[in-house]
């Protein structure tokens, strides 16, 4: 067995390295503007790890870039090393979530980039450069170029790529989403070790992450994001020693809490029940693409062994392999159509989801039809005008313009295009792609 090595991270560390107050990011339009971080607090100490944990969409990366000075915020202040950041940050390298490699140089040529860049001599760099190699695991692997490395090897060299300048501090985006499970947790794993070795040539690093159970690996502080705009609604501290397992019950209990937090519903009236976990209300509501084969699924394992109509979701996001970014969908979908409900970070049956789920293909079909017209607005509202007008026919851009008066165009067309792929399944409406048009099917 190889010798352990004494962390040489401080206990308490006090220092901020990087300070981000009351930072906004709007982006704007003929229309409206689209905020995507509001008010925004994030501080950075010298030998910490920090996670930014919330959904896709939530403003995380774009904190990132403004963070590295990569990206000027509509207001706000950003302070690294004392002074005000201007632009790109001397001491800061970025892991990103992609590869970003250049296919034709080799893995030493592609760690090179960065201190090429600087101008760091060739002699010294090549050390240093086969120093971070070796560092991450890639000994051996050289010569090789990016198209002869699996995924985990290409993400190792980007880590190397950006340990070589020697950061202070390492920011993160999502490094290890585009693996699969295993490649991931071998990489992750083998991240906190160096970490709590103190083998890492940083300081710090502030991470993004939509991965409950990775944020609580990790970090020392866990800052959770609400979505639309994005904005910190609580601060976590993570108590439990490193090395850290899954297994252990304060780990689960802390990850159960989280689960708890990012699935608390906001304090609304029983009217407005309907637009939980969504942005917006009535016809500006905001749907996630979910499809119906998911909802279903999603319910018959709820219906079934071991979880018998009620489930614990971090266990059930475990089961099914599914990360927050997939998981929360389908639940507040299923929750938006009364088929399930969640408390306490549990997922519970209805008892018309329990209906659902023991009827046949025609009945599931008429029960979606009526949660479908009773629980979105937007819905309902298509079909009403079908009926109104003569015609029984209405074009895309009817209903189209009408959302984008209540949000982003992207969002208006993700909106239309799930409760499209609904009606059809519900047989509330028909759809031509071709013309892009809205009928019924048999008009009355």
């Amino acid at each position: 067995m190889s010798e352990v090595l004494t962390p040489v991270r401080s206990e308490a560390a006090t220092t901020d390295l990087l300070d981000i107050k009351g930072v906004r990011q709007a982006y704007h339009s003929s229309d409206s503007d689209l905020v995507v971080l509001d008010d925004v607090s994030v501080s950075v100490k010298e030998d910490e790890m920090v996670a930014l944990l919330g959904r896709s969409g939530s403003g995380k990366s774009t904190l990132l870039r403004i963070a590295a000075g990569l990206l000027v915020p509509t207001s706000g202040t950003v302070v690294w090393g004392g002074k005000p950041v201007v632009g790109p940050c001397e001491g800061v390298a970025m892991v990103f979530q992609s590869f970003a490699l250049f296919p034709w140089l080799t893995v030493l040529e592609n760690v090179l980039v960065g201190l090429d860049a600087l101008g760091v001599p060739p002699t010294e760099g090549r050390r240093r450069a086969l120093e971070a190699i070796d560092l991450i695991g890639l000994d051996g692997f050289e010569s090789a170029y990016p198209k002869e490395l699996s995924g985990g090897m290409r993400q190792r060299v980007g880590f190397a790529r950006a340990l070589v300048v020697h950061p202070k501090l390492l920011l993160m985006d999502e490094p290890f989403s585009a693996l699969d499970v295993l490649t991931a947790e071998t990489l992750r794993t083998d991240i906190i070790d160096l970490w709590i070795e103190g083998r890492l040539p940083i300081q710090s690093i502030l991470m993004v992450t939509h991965n409950i159970e990775e944020a609580v690996l990790m970090c020392d502080r866990i800052l959770i994001f609400s979505s639309n705009p994005g904005r910190v609604v609580q601060e976590i501290k993570v108590d439990i020693p490193q090395p850290r397992n899954r297994l252990d019950p304060d780990f689960r209990k802390l990850v159960d809490q989280i689960y708890v937090l990012m699935t608390k519903r906001a304090p609304v009236e029983r009217d407005k029940k309907a637009s939980d976990g969504f942005h917006g209300t009535g016809i500006g509501m905001e749907i996630r693409r979910v499809s119906t084969n998911r909802m279903a699924g999603l319910l018959e394992t709820l219906a079934g062994q071991p979880y018998s109509g009620k489930a614990d979701l971090p266990d059930l996001a475990a089961t099914l392999q599914m990360e927050i970014d997939d998981l929360f969908p389908v639940v507040e979908t299923l929750q938006l159509l009364r088929f399930a409900d969640t408390a306490d970070g549990d997922i519970k049956l209805t008892e018309k989801g329990r209906k659902f789920v023991d009827a046949d293909v025609d009945a599931r079909k008429r029960m979606f039809h009526d949660h479908l017209l009773a629980y979105v607005p937007i819905a309902s509202l298509i079909r009403r005008v079908l009926d109104e007008r003569p015609s029984h026919s209405a074009p895309f851009s009817r209903f189209k313009e009408q959302l984008e008066d209540f949000m982003p165009d992207d969002a208006a067309e993700e909106t239309l295009r799930t409760v499209i792929n609904w009606g059809r399944y519900a047989e509330v409406f028909a759809y031509d792609e071709e013309s892009r048009l809205f009928t019924l099917e048999n008009p009355t």
